[in-house]
């Protein structure tokens, strides 16, 4: 697949002399993005990259570009990137190297793994210059913004391996890794990406929901519709072969040990292979819904399974269905997937759903839902594909109290009876033009004992600096805030500030770049809650 003839030019040259791409053309081109904020610019600069990089490269790259590292974090903090040696004069350090190292800090363990890792660590940084340890250190603590989105790399590896964009964009949803399809989109073109399908097992990034005011608004938009509950849980999908099937939160984590429940519902179904859409929840007897953080605390353990099962069992909704038995259904309007998916699932297991064009049914459905002790509807089109990965316009949702998912910046000290504990969350929305988390209040309110515990020994582990009582942090952890609506304030760089702001839950099922955008927040102040952008 990776033949030396089919990626261009400059990847030739760089096969055929096997020569390493410098960490250092990748802290430039980094650089470079961060300093336009024209998206054609930063596609093109990112394009120009990807067309230096042999095949082994590019997965690194990509994730590096991204603001990720490609095999996750290595539990390098602030304190450690303290006292390092002198930068080197001049850049010598191959991508690959540097990346090499990191995986070794990563796998250092047992006695003398702390002694091990620090001398890693101060080897790799006394061989990078400034402007790649700079680089680096923002990488390692999650705070490269240089506004490389993944919509933006999507483009530029399009342009880099002149394939049509929505060809990688396939492809990436259906592998879940982007730096993967990058290295065959160059390499291969569209037959590489053409290869790329469905596989039980291995999950897709679930597609997302654009946001209406109201119903008024969200049934102008799509008419006729599918009207859904919906549930204050949280997103799963499932995968089944055979007797074998996997439970995967919306980050794609696999949580399959720990709700058996759900494995044994999926494997009442009558059939061979299916992977399916939708929504765990905790319900009370009477089939109200237990408090979101409750739901949550199941996917939170690992140990005492079955006696946590038995105080908190989970139900299953599904909604949509991908594939059924060696068929996937990704493409077919969603009336189609529907159909095959409520043939083979008892409607104990399906979403309360209806389907009109008539606003006044289904204001009655609205209320119907929150009369279950749920937080609105979903209003779908019967036409729609499943757009994974994206904020599709053929799905909106309509909640009836107001909240958002925003991302903690920092936490203060608290005082009095908590004191010792972090209490006052910094609160930041998501902008989508740079990536960065701009900041819209902090709230103490609505934190339990246990939450404050836990929040306390997490949060420090994000910890990148401190200044007197607050501790800044990573901006990672994602928590659903309710308020009473939001406000003009010159306060925050935003020139907003949210009103009787009180913590709902964290959302450890979210990423930060899943957050609530600044555009969201504008448009509730305005009145309003417009399509995400």
């Amino acid at each position: 697949m990776f033949s030396p003839g089919s990626g261009g030019p400059f990847f030739r040259d760089r096969v055929l002399h096997n020569v390493g791409v410098l960490l250092n053309e990748i802290a430039k081109s980094s650089e470079q993005v961060r300093h336009t904020s024209a998206r054609r610019v930063k596609i093109d600069r990112l394009a120009s990259c990807l067309r230096l990089l042999n095949p082994a490269e590019v997965p690194v790259a990509v994730a590096y570009l991204s603001g990720e590292l490609p095999h996750g974090s290595i539990g390098v903090g602030w304190r450690s990137l303290q006292d390092l040696p002198a930068p080197a004069a001049s850049p010598e350090m191959e991508l690959l190297e540097a990346d090499g190292i990191l995986r070794a800090i990563q796998g250092a363990e047992g006695p003398g793994s702390q002694a091990a890792r620090r001398h890693l660590l101060e080897t790799l940084f006394s061989r990078l210059t400034q402007g790649e340890r700079g680089f680096l250190a923002g990488l390692l603590l999650g705070e490269l913004r240089q506004g490389a989105l993944q919509g933006d790399m999507v483009e530029a590896v399009a342009k880099a391996a002149e394939v049509p964009s929505r060809e990688v964009r396939r492809a990436a949803m259906l592998s879940g890794n982007l730096g993967t399809v990058a290295a065959v989109a160059i390499a291969a073109g569209c037959e590489g990406l053409a290869a790329f399908h469905l596989e039980v097992f291995n999950p897709l990034q679930p597609m997302l929901a654009q946001s209406a005011a109201n119903l008024q608004e969200a049934m102008g938009r799509i008419s006729p519709a599918f009207l859904e509950w919906k549930l204050d849980g949280a997103r799963i999908q499932a995968h089944r072969s055979g007797a074998g099937v996997r439970i995967y939160t919306r980050n794609l984590a696999d949580i399959t040990q720990r709700v058996p429940e759900l494995v044994a519902a999926v494997l009442t179904l009558p059939v061979h292979s299916i992977v399916l859409d939708g929504e765990a929840i905790a319900l009370r007897p009477d089939g109200r819904p237990h408090p979101f953080q409750k739901t949550m605390s199941r996917f939170g353990s690992s140990q005492s399974v079955e006696e946590l099962r038995k105080n908190t069992p989970l139900s299953a909704f599904w909604f949509d269905c991908l594939h059924i038995d060696g068929t996937d259904l990704l493409d077919l309007p969603a009336e189609d997937r529907l159909a095959e998916m409520s043939a083979r699932l008892p409607d104990n297991m399906l979403i309360d759903r209806t389907v009109t064009d008539d606003l006044e049914a289904a204001g009655l459905f609205l209320g119907a839902a929150l009369a279950h002790g749920h937080e609105g509807v979903m209003v779908k089109s019967p036409a729609s594909p499943y757009e994974a990965g994206r904020r599709g316009a053929g799905w909106i949702k309509v909640k009836v109290a107001h909240t958002l998912d925003l991302v903690v910046l920092a936490a203060e000290w608290g005082h009095g009876r908590r004191s010792g504990l972090l209490s006052n969350l910094h609160l930041g929305a998501r902008d989508s033009a740079n990536g960065d988390f701009i900041m819209l209040g902090k709230t103490f309110k609505g934190l339990t004992d246990h939450m404050l515990a836990w929040q306390t020994q997490h949060l420090q582990n994000l910890e990148v600096r401190r200044e007197g009582i607050t501790v800044f942090v990573r901006p990672e952890l994602v928590v659903e805030i309710a308020f009473d609506g939001i406000q003009t304030s010159t306060r925050y760089p935003g020139n907003m500030a949210l009103r009787f702001a009180r913590v709902k839950g964290y959302r450890m099922d979210k990423r930060p770049e899943e957050a609530d955008t600044l555009e969201t927040v504008r448009a509730i102040n305005k009145g309003q809650t417009g399509p995400e952008v």
